[in-house]
């Protein structure tokens, strides 16, 4: 009788068998890492994105030594209605008494006549602030710039806390822009809220700069108000 002798798969002992069965499991090994990873980063963006939200609609105002209007685009020495607006906000914290004193701040682009901060103290001045009552920081050309001069100022006054006037979206960025500093500072919102376009980009800013630091993200600044300002413009042409 012809026997017939049936390998089992197991005692399979060429290299290349071996290899794909070793193989198996290290592939599985880091795609399984991989969707950890991409779960873990879906994870805290959706949690910043929540952030940006929350802190939109939140005004934190307190007492304070200065009021710091961070810039927006003005027109021919005019400001722009998103940069009017935070005016109008940080001379009703003003009035409240928040604080005595009032930092308005950006520099200029190349052509305009007036920088930011010079048409919002001028601005503030018509409105009746005492020009006594007004710092000016005009070099800056984004916020990280704008509130790193300003927490030199404050200082160099002799100026501890102070509160951080902005639009709504931009809120949560400013805080941790300001503590990134050292500033001691809360954020008082000139509108709450903002549109969906603007808080992914602040979810994005966000969450990059938490990671590699805020200095490095200040490019941003300019291309986000450069929209904002577009939409607040044509939102009040369109109320009338």
């Amino acid at each position: 009788m012809t026997s017939v002798l049936r390998r089992s798969p197991a005692a399979d002992t060429s290299p290349g068998g071996g290899r794909a069965r070793r193989a198996h499991p290290v592939r599985r090994w880091v795609v399984r890492v991989a969707l950890l990873v991409a779960l873990a980063l879906v994870t805290y963006v959706v949690v910043t994105f929540i952030q940006v939200w929350i802190v939109s609609h939140r005004d934190r105002a307190r007492p304070a030594d200065a009021i710091v209007v961070l810039g927006a685009a003005q027109y021919d020495c005019t400001p722009s209605p998103v940069l009017e607006q935070r005016l109008d906000h940080a001379l009703e914290l003003y009035r409240d008494g928040i604080a005595g004193r009032i930092v308005v701040t950006g520099g200029k682009q190349a052509g305009d006549r007036c920088t930011e901060a010079r048409s919002s103290a001028e601005y503030l001045m018509d409105a009746g602030v005492p020009e006594a009552d007004l710092l000016r920081e005009d070099q800056g050309s984004n916020t990280w710039e704008s509130l790193a001069a300003s927490a030199r100022i404050l200082r160099d006054q002799g100026m501890t806390r102070a509160v951080l006037v902005t639009s709504g979206y931009h809120a949560l960025r400013v805080e941790a822009i300001a503590d990134e500093l050292g500033l001691d500072a809360s954020v008082s919102p000139s509108h709450k809220g903002g549109s969906l376009h603007d808080y992914l980009e602040e979810t994005a800013a966000v969450s990059v700069g938490r990671i590699i630091g805020f200095g490095r993200l200040v490019n941003l600044d300019d291309q986000v108000e450069e929209q904002i300002d577009t939409t607040i413009s044509t939102d009040r042409r369109a109320g009338g």
